[in-house]
């Protein structure tokens, strides 16, 4: 992860994980390696929540961690690059999160970090559902078309 962030040449990230203790895992990680973040989880009371939430989208920070809290487009902007961590538990998720970011036409990175047969299987489900082809990191020509300049 520490990698990955360092690579990514983009003003915001989203990171989903699945549950509060992996917010709270991923967020002392990241803390410890200096990377600038925000962290919000179910434990918090809901004006924690939002304060922390404005102050990422205000762009007080660069990353933001977070479970599935928000069911509603939030509308962070300047965030183009959505990493999930761990794996969504429904399929409708993997798109669902996506939508936080960016304005409507602009291009997304999503990054899915797969470590387990079980879930290559559920991204390969999701492929042939939604009838979409997500490549590999590897595989995109050019993701600084991707990132905010």
């Amino acid at each position: 992860m520490k990698d990955l962030l360092n690579a990514l040449e983009c003003d915001q990230v989203i990171i989903f994980v699945s549950e509060d203790a992996r917010a709270k895992e991923l967020d002392v990680l990241l803390t410890e390696c200096n990377f600038p973040l925000i962290c919000i989880h179910s434990s918090m009371t809901r004006e924690e929540r939002i304060l922390k939430y404005n102050f990422f989208k205000d762009f007080n920070t660069r990353i933001l961690v977070s479970t599935d809290l928000y069911r509603g487009e939030i509308g962070i902007e300047r965030a183009r690059t959505v990493i999930n961590y761990d794996f969504p538990s429904h399929s409708y998720q993997f798109f669902h999160r996506v939508g936080h970011t960016g304005n409507f036409g602009t291009k997304i990175v999503a990054i899915y970090l797969v470590s387990n047969e079980r879930e290559q299987e559920d991204l390969d489900m999701v492929q042939s559902r939604f009838e979409v082809n997500i490549q590999g990191l590897s595989d995109v020509k050019d993701i600084s078309s991707y990132m905010a300049t």
